[in-house]
């Protein structure tokens, strides 16, 4: 794996996205938002996850994020396995769920590729890391993430993409507080 998608730098912020195997839109119903919500909270309460922007998408996720316990890998794999297990069971027990038998088999079929997985794959595998090591560089990132719903057609103002922080950057924190206060000063 080349060197520019690891965490080589465990103190610095990173941009990284990750999707649903087979890039399937499961994030169409808000129980499913409402885990990764959920996720999120708990990750900055207890695993020292600072987020400085983030976006839902319908099937994948983008951060821009930093492990304060210098684990970004740990943190981000931590997530993803949480997330997986709870939006998982939530397909399973959804009688509102039209989709169920396919996603699960879907899932079931992702995990058969990959040795490591026992049953059924949530997420793809990698994150591609980009570590953000300049202002022009997290700005960048940070459009990239807020613009993501504008770019898919789904919106065409960033503010108004409920699962997106570019809501927290025009001061509503109605769905996920986010720590802007390092890349609003440019520092990180």
């Amino acid at each position: 794996m080349s060197r520019k998608h690891k965490f080589n730098n465990p103190t610095a912020a990173y941009f990284v996205s990750f999707a649903t195997v087979f890039w399937i839109d499961v994030f169409i119903r808000q129980t499913y938002f409402s885990i990764l919500e959920q996720a999120i909270n708990y990750c900055r309460a207890e695993k020292g996850m600072e987020v400085f922007a983030y976006c839902f998408m319908p099937s994948h996720v983008h951060f821009v994020f930093r492990s304060k316990n210098e684990d970004p890998s740990g943190l981000l794999k931590d997530f993803k396995g949480y997330t997986a297990r709870k939006l998982i069971k939530e397909i399973e027990k959804n009688p509102q769920e039209s989709r169920k038998e396919w996603l699960l088999w879907m899932m079931e079929r992702a995990g058969k590729k990959k040795s490591n997985v026992t049953n059924r794959q949530f997420w793809e595998q990698h994150n591609k890391p980009i570590e953000l090591w300049s202002a022009e560089v997290i700005k960048q990132k940070i459009d990239y993430v807020h613009n993501n719903p504008v770019e898919a057609s789904f919106v065409t103002d960033p503010i108004d993409w409920k699962y997106g922080s570019a809501r927290n950057y025009a001061d509503d924190e109605t769905v996920i507080k986010i720590d802007n206060q390092g890349i609003i000063l440019g520092m990180l």
